[in-house]
């Protein structure tokens, strides 16, 4: 088994956060984990994350695939074109949010296809907080809706990231250790 963990845009380092400590978790569960930092990190181009992430799967359909942020969205388009066993979303959202970044990433430039999403992945796992300061949490629940994703929503986790200096994810390892 296969995971690739592919963290948010404002350069956010895949050595940070609670990444390590995933990738960790997961290889002493015999999982093989491709942890790498992503080409345009600040801005997270839909040009040249997909790329990407199809390079370093190598059309493996076996992957779970785990991102955060910018991460799950690059996912969400992923998995409109190509199959995996699952997937794990922190903090997603379907919308530019406003934000100029996220319209420069190219990912909201058409409709989600969320029928093909589902049918290409086995599994979704999905992350969120009430108190994220970048994405509402209608956002993540719409997400949810939309999927029927297996659905994790906390009070007091922030964007789960390092605005709440979370180092460990036990929830998520335990949440995909029952899927494999």
């Amino acid at each position: 088994m296969k995971a690739m963990i592919i963290p948010g845009n404002g350069n956010t380092d895949i050595s940070e956060n609670w990444f390590p400590y995933t990738k960790r978790a997961l290889e002493k569960l015999g999982v093989k984990v491709i942890a790498k930092n992503m080409p345009d990190p600040e801005l997270a181009r839909k040009e040249y994350w997909l790329p990407f992430i199809e390079q370093q799967l190598a059309g493996d359909s076996n992957a779970i695939l785990i991102g955060h942020s910018s991460g799950a969205i690059a996912i969400l388009r992923y998995l409109e074109k190509h199959k995996a066993q699952g997937a794990v979303l922190v903090g997603a959202y379907y919308t530019d949010l406003n934000y100029e970044n996220e319209r420069k990433s190219g990912y909201f430039n058409e409709p989600w296809h969320w029928e093909k999403i589902k049918h290409n992945v086995k599994w979704i796992i999905q992350f969120a907080s009430t108190d994220d300061p970048f994405i509402p949490i209608q956002e993540a629940q719409y997400v949810h809706d939309k999927l029927n994703t297996e659905y994790h929503e906390f009070n007091n986790q922030g964007h789960m990231g390092a605005d709440v200096n979370k180092l460990e994810f036990p929830e998520l390892v335990e949440a995909v250790k029952k899927k494999l």
